[in-house]
């Protein structure tokens, strides 16, 4: 079953509901100061992520959690004088459906993200080699293709759009489902790519947060572009977003436990 992006995507055209820019880019740093804002920056200083003279490679994949990224990054670099950086907007382009492209490229237009899009055909490959559980090969590849296209523009780091609910959700299915611990760490050097480090902005940032700015803003983001993941590993998140509810119901700030416990991973 060939992978093809866009089927079962139906993005709802509400383009004329979107807020003005201007009002977005005040949003956060004002509405969403206490929820969105301070949690970035205190991200930054408390795990480091930006230094003098870093070149920084955005990956854009047109969701929400990276479009609100690159407009975090873009009001940092705005409104902050202590740190010296510059910043790439990138798209691995996997395969995506032609609409589906199109409503990434509008979304990023109206948001002044000066995204440069490169061909990765990552859905073919994956297609070929792992159609039954693409997910892992897939994210893999598009790191892959991220690095080698940030070190073309001569960037030291990547950042993703992983934020505090994906940490939390990510460590449980590891260990309820393959039997391992493994975590996202708020930042990591390559082994792969000389001189490169991934960096994680979002991490101390709530989904629910990112979600409300997002509505609110009128902005239609990209969704899972692949069926044969959505159907793969789609209810097992699920489930695991239900459990996590479950748990703090139970145990108050169950969520920020595991977070805790997965960011003070002993590495020893």
């Amino acid at each position: 079953m060939a992978i093809i992006a866009g089927e079962g995507c139906k993005p709802i055209n509400i383009l004329n509901k979107r807020k003005p820019l201007k009002e977005i880019e005040r949003n956060i740093i004002k509405k969403y100061r206490k929820d969105i804002w301070s949690k970035f920056t205190k991200g930054l200083k408390e795990y480091d992520l930006v230094q003098e003279g870093d070149r920084i490679a955005v990956g854009i994949s047109g969701g929400k959690d990276s479009l609100l990224m690159a407009k975090l990054f873009q009001e940092l670099k705005a409104h902050s004088n202590k740190v010296n950086f510059e910043l790439e907007f990138i798209v691995a382009d996997p395969g995506y459906h032609p609409d589906i492209k199109k409503l990434l490229i509008d979304n990023c237009k109206y948001l002044n993200i000066p995204i440069k899009i490169f061909d990765s055909g990552i859905f073919t490959i994956v297609d070929a080699l792992a159609s039954g559980y693409p997910c892992f090969m897939c994210a893999k590849m598009r790191r892959g293709a991220l690095y080698t296209k940030a070190q073309e523009l001569g960037c030291n780091k990547l950042a993703l759009g992983h934020h505090f609910n994906d940490v939390i959700e990510t460590t449980l299915l590891n260990i309820l489902y393959t039997g391992n611990f493994k975590t996202m760490l708020p930042k990591l050097k390559s082994t792969n790519f000389k001189g490169m480090e991934l960096i994680r902005p979002l991490y101390n940032i709530e989904e629910k947060h990112i979600e409300r700015f997002i509505k609110n803003s009128g902005i239609q983001p990209l969704d899972c572009a692949c069926i044969v993941a959505a159907k793969k590993i789609g209810s097992k998140r699920r489930e695991i977003k239900e459990l996590i509810v479950q748990l703090n119901k139970k145990i108050k700030g169950a969520d920020k436990r595991i977070f805790t416990a997965a960011k003070n991973v002993n590495m020893d």
